[in-house]
């Protein structure tokens, strides 16, 4: 990439994202059932008292429970959507929410199902 698109590339990175921020939602009655059910299936659950899920992941040791939170944080990063998360040795607590619509978005789903396949 030329150092010129590098720079117009960078500048423009704060707009874009605060376009995608003000067109985020949380899900609606319909995309809760099609798209949070299956996970809610898969061991993801409400969290108590806010609009969120969470998930709980074991691991054999800490550095795989260390691969699996540098896996998702480069995810997270490249979405602009960071998880709240706990790690202790070979535990990783995952929760989502969408701070900008203060609830779940899709970004949250991408995020989840992403969790998962990197634990598979």
């Amino acid at each position: 990439m030329s150092a010129f698109l590098t720079t117009v590339s960078k500048r423009s990175m704060p707009a874009i994202r605060s376009f995608q921020r003000a067109s985020l939602s949380t899900l609606s009655q319909s995309e809760r059932t099609t798209l949070l059910q299956p996970l809610l299936s898969s061991g993801w659950a409400m969290t108590e008292g806010r609009d969120a899920i969470h998930k709980k992941y074991e691991f054999k040791d800490f550095n795989q429970a260390f691969g699996f939170m540098t896996r998702v944080a480069i995810k997270a990063d490249k979405m602009d959507h960071h998880p709240e998360w706990f790690n202790v040795y070979n535990r990783v607590e995952v929760t989502l929410s969408t701070h900008d619509c203060q609830g779940l978005s899709t970004r949250d789903i991408e995020l989840a199902k992403f969790c998962d396949n990197v634990k598979q």
